[in-house]
């Protein structure tokens, strides 16, 4: 099975920076075929891409984007013919519309063995307003279509632009992992995976509380069930995307019900912290991105309100990723009722919360960890 990844962005997005960076260093050692237009692109250097062993297969007879199903599978079956790909990554021109590559690679995957893999738009963060505004139809096109969407030129823009630019997106997409951090600060496997896999942690959180609210039995010591991690935990950047995930966002929460009675000497420990959590009660989940930087000290400051009081609401779990004012190193917390664990490490693709529990306070979870 080939897998097929699209790579869409207007001109300068950063389109060819972010395809050199998954060549080098996440799909080495892979048969890669880059098909590329040069419809007003300035193409990737020819010579690295000789130097990486990546063919090209340029399509001058047209966009792909453009004059798409017959020149598109034509083009496409002669590469998979030929060269027996692993990978086909298309970086198409930026004027024309994701949906309509999209279209063309599922129109020819039903006779080929390949899959659309993903789809990532590249957008310069500082200049999505003006592209929104100027280019609606086609750049929101984009937008509304990819699974990932990477802001370049995030460490050069203002960070209020950036958190300007990522609200307008989200009108347009509400599912697609938004790729804040700046690339040159991630590796081309976290891009990778990002791309490939979807963000699972507020579904995986979700399905904890409720395993924890449904089970009669736990030993001693065991906090609901919630296995604790430790250093040596392997963090790696549970964010990514695609078609069909439900993301959470700021602002955005579910109310759930457990649907298991506990009965009176149940010892599990959703009913310690400060009141009982009967087994009907509904319980909601809440979660956002930022790029707003935390230091350890505010981060522990809100995590001992969070586990120890119910200022911010009935907290049952808890789990995220934050920048620090250091570029190169972002705090990670995991917690539950009296007890929580904050380690260092990479950066992330953006900064991440995930919350679950009871009459959550929505407005001063948003206030403690975003902009004050």
């Amino acid at each position: 099975m080939t897998k097929i990844d699209i790579v869409s962005g207007f001109l300068g997005a950063g389109k060819t920076t972010f395809i050199k960076k998954l060549l080098e260093e996440a799909i080495a050692g892979e048969q890669v075929v880059l098909i590329e237009n040069e419809f007003g692109e300035i193409g990737i250097d020819g010579g690295f891409l000789k130097d990486s062993g990546v063919e090209i297969r340029e399509m001058n007879s047209g966009c792909i984007c453009c004059s798409l199903v017959g020149d598109f599978g034509t083009s496409l079956e002669e590469v998979l013919k030929n060269y027996k790909p692993d990978r086909v990554i298309i970086e198409p021109s930026g004027v024309g519309k994701l949906s309509d590559v999209m279209k063309a690679v599922r129109d020819v995957s039903a006779d080929m063995d390949v899959e659309l893999n993903s789809a990532v738009t590249i957008v310069d963060a500082s200049k999505c307003k003006m592209y929104m505004k100027n280019f609606g139809e086609f750049f929101n096109n984009q937008i509304e279509n990819a699974g990932t969407i990477v802001l370049s030129r995030t460490d050069a823009a203002d960070e209020k632009k950036v958190e300007a630019a990522v609200e307008m997106i989200r009108e347009h997409n509400a599912k697609a992992s938004i790729v804040t951090t700046p690339c040159a600060r991630l590796t081309g496997a976290q891009l990778l995976e990002i791309i490939e896999k979807p963000d699972t942690m507020m579904e995986e959180l979700i399905k904890e509380v409720k395993e924890r609210q449904d089970s009669h039995h736990h030993e001693d010591g065991q906090c609901c069930g919630h296995d604790h991690h430790h250093e040596g935990h392997d963090h790696d950047h549970e964010g990514h995307h695609h078609e069909g995930h439900d993301h959470h966002h700021e602002g955005h929460h579910h109310d759930h019900h457990s649907h298991d009675d506990h009965g009176e000497g149940c010892t599990c420990g959703c009913h310690d912290h400060h009141h009982d959590h009967h087994a009907d009660e509904v319980f909601s989940s809440w979660g956002m991105e930022t790029i707003v930087s935390c230091s350890r000290e505010k981060l522990e400051a809100i995590l001992e309100d969070l586990s120890e009081t119910t200022v911010y609401g009935d907290v049952l779990r808890a789990k995220g990723m934050l920048p620090t004012g250091n570029p190169g190193q972002w705090l990670y917390f995991d917690l539950v009722p009296e007890e929580y664990e904050i380690r260092e490490g990479n950066p992330g693709y953006t900064g991440k919360v995930c919350v679950i529990g009871a009459r959550l306070k929505e407005d001063e979870l948003s206030k403690a960890f975003g902009r004050s």
